[in-house]
Formats: C-alpha cells, structure tokens, sequence
C-alpha cells in the first residue's frame, strides 16, 4: 500500500481482537517513533507508559468511560506529561548534548541559561500546557506510524487522568497521564472498520496561496 492507502486504512478501532499480540519487533517500532518525535528545545518533557498487564487495564476500564479498548488491544500506551519541569531537566538535556555532540559547555552555557529562565518565568499550569501540546504531536506521530506499520489503534481523550495517575502511582514518578492510545489489531467483527471516511473536499480543507 501506497502512504495515502496506509491513511485510509488507519481507523479509530472499536473493537481489538484480544487474541492478537504485538510482536516485540513492533512494540520496539513504536518505543523508536515515540522517542524521535520532535519535542520544543528537544527537551522531551513526555514519557510513555506501556501497559501489557490485563488486570491493570481491566482496572482502567471503569475510568475510562468504560471503553473496553483499553482492555482488549494488545498493549495500552499512555501518554505522560511531567507533573512538574525541573532545573534538573534542563540540565539532563544539555550535559546530553554535550555527551553526545562533543559540545563545549562554553557554547552551550548561555542556551542553558536561557532555557532554565523561560521555565522559571512560567507557572507549573503553563509548563503543563506546554507539555501537553507536545503530547499530541507524538501522538499524531505515533498514530501515523501505526497506520504504516499496519497496527491498529484508537487515540483517546476519553478518561480520568486523577484516577489513571493514582492506580499507575505516576505522581511517584513526577507524571501526569493525558492521551491513550491502545495498539493492537482489529477484530473481524469491528463494524466500524468498513465505513467510509467522511472528510471535507481536500480544495475545502487546504487553503494554497
């Protein structure tokens, strides 16, 4: 299938068949897309979590607006934010930098010092958003990646991220739950995987100037 044919056969799955697990091989695809997917300054302020545990997720059902993807699909991904952004975070990042590029820390002192004073002049709400607004790109990102790799997967909105945090304890690890994204493959009896893609007329969605 051609990029666009791999599109179109991406749909929000309903139903998975619990029968069908990820390879590992798959899983470290999608483990590789989530950790190169563009995050602002680099800084990657987003975790994934990788849930394969079925009692954990039969768990989450209930505060998941009882969406029973969450326990049918092969692994259920959660998308983190930090809870809070850390100087030390801003630090992590550069002496990364400077392992992995060979940068002399006198050019990378004043990028740090910038850095570290932009997430001092926000609030921990706005950081939060700040984060929160880079967790959809990786999830656009891991969604696509999906469709390429053939995986089905349902991108969710739709659940308490107060209940999440407490039965995953991520409050323990600094972490914020704010996307799912259960992957897996799609039942033969999912109904919606035959239907039309409804969108608007591609001159009605793009504006060229």
């Amino acid at each position: 299938m051609t990029t666009i044919e791999k599109l179109k056969w991406r749909y929000a799955t309903k139903k998975f068949d619990d029968s069908k697990i990820l390879s590992e091989e798959k899983l470290n695809i999608l483990k590789q897309a989530f950790n190169l997917t563009a995050t602002s300054f680099g800084l990657q302020t987003i975790s994934l979590l990788i849930i394969r545990d079925k009692a954990i997720r039969e768990a989450l059902v209930e505060h998941s607006y009882h969406q029973k993807q969450v326990f049918e699909a092969s692994h259920l991904l959660v998308i983190c934010i930090k809870d809070n952004i850390l100087s030390e975070d801003v630090d992590e990042h550069f002496d990364n930098v400077k392992d992995v590029r060979a940068t002399p820390e006198t050019i990378l002192s004043t990028y740090r010092k910038d850095l570290k004073k932009m997430m001092k002049g926000m609030s921990v709400k706005e950081r939060q958003d700040w984060s929160v607004k880079q967790a959809y790109i990786i999830l656009g990102n891991l969604m696509t990646v999906c469709a390429i790799e053939q995986i089905d997967a349902c991108p969710m909105e739709g659940f308490t991220p107060k209940a999440y945090d407490d039965i995953l304890k991520l409050k323990e690890m600094n972490l914020k739950s704010v996307l799912l994204l259960p992957v897996g493959y799609r039942s033969e009896d999912d109904m919606f995987a035959d239907l039309k893609k409804v969108r608007k007329p591609i001159n009605e969605a793009v504006i060229e100037l």
